[in-house]
């Protein structure tokens, strides 16, 4: 008699298990990894928060729960099936990342941690850093393979500018005074405009909203559940955030962005090239992307410029959702 584990198809264990932001740059790679493991399993180590998300790409059949504090490397002992045949680390580039895995004893583990792993590319994009790390191993991924298909849902706000001005950590928030002064010359202008918060930000959103200036029903505060946040940035006009997962969300659904970057610079975490994307940074050191307080590189960058960085692209008479050119980025210093 055939045995349940010899009809599975083999599996193919892939470890990311970071943030909304970290997901969505990695999904060029996970679909290069897709693609070269046709009659495997993919699943992906990852928080369960964003398995919507991650089913969403195309590229994983499933997801492993998996998380740890502070970006640290998540226990898999609990992982439930046979050895996995194919176990990637796209979570980092030490042996801790590469360790968890091999503890599940994979027949092939591949890893910059690795004696065979590629070198790792400190100063690259984090979207070509994987692709790069998978043309190591012979796999094909084109880092602009990034983009999600239409939400299902209908936008709650179609048409609307989307300014989120919270961010995982202080030293990526800009401040709320700022948001709120751009969120007045934005309206000034006739733009709709709708502020969004995610868990524990309640707070910031309101705050920015009554210096906004903002009509009723026009905040949406608490963290939105994945199917509306996604129906609402896929219908925006454009984006305002600093460097967040909701940025990524944006490029990810052909909306356009003003992303504010601080500590750490655009070239790194930014958005691909495109006329639709305009990234604010001012050059200097890197700083602490974790860091508590706003980064004196965010700190530099003013209300004028983000204002008219934001109408520049609404005045675009040809709108967003055009696909990405192989240009660089807009990075204004």
């Amino acid at each position: 008699m055939t045995t349940e584990r010899s009809q599975s198809p083999p599996c193919v264990l892939v470890l990311r298990a970071l943030g909304l932001g970290d997901l969505l740059a990695g999904v060029p790679a996970l679909r290069g990894i897709r693609r070269a493991f046709p009659g495997h399993r993919v699943v992906l180590a990852q928080p369960p928060g964003l398995a919507e998300l991650a089913l969403a790409t195309g590229a994983v059949d499933a997801v492993f729960p998996a998380e740890a504090p502070d970006r640290a490397v998540p226990d898999l002992a609990h992982w439930p099936g046979p050895p996995p045949d194919v176990a990637i680390d796209l979570h980092g580039n030490g042996p801790e990342s590469r360790d968890a895995l091999a503890a599940l004893h994979p027949r092939r583990l591949l890893a910059h941690a690795c004696p065979d792993g590629p070198p790792w590319h400190a100063t690259a994009n984090e979207r070509d850093r994987w692709c790069a790390f998978l043309h190591g191993y012979g796999i094909p991924a084109d880092p602009l393979d990034l983009r999600l298909p239409p939400p299902a849902a209908p936008s709650p706000a179609p048409g609307a500018v989307v300014v989120h001005p919270g961010a995982a950590s202080g030293s990526r928030r800009w401040p709320g005074e700022r948001f709120a002064a751009v969120v007045r010359c934005l309206r000034a202008a006739g733009h709709r405009v709708v502020l969004t918060g995610g868990p524990g930000e309640d707070a910031l959103v309101h705050s920015v909203a009554e210096r906004g200036g903002r009509p009723g029903g026009d905040v949406l505060t608490g963290g939105l559940p994945f199917g509306q946040l996604s129906a609402l940035v896929a219908g925006a006009s454009l984006v305002l955030s600093g460097d967040t997962g909701l940025a990524h969300l944006a490029v990810a659904h052909g909306t356009r962005t003003v992303t504010l970057f601080g500590p750490v610079s655009p070239r790194l975490w930014g958005p691909p090239s495109s006329p639709d994307h305009v990234a604010l940074w001012k050059p200097g050191p890197p700083g602490d992307p974790h860091g508590r307080t706003p980064d004196a590189r965010l700190l530099r960058i003013r209300t004028g410029e983000v204002t008219a960085a934001c109408l520049m692209l609404l005045r675009d008479p040809c709108g967003g959702h055009r696909q990405p050119r192989p240009e660089v980025a807009t990075h204004v210093h």
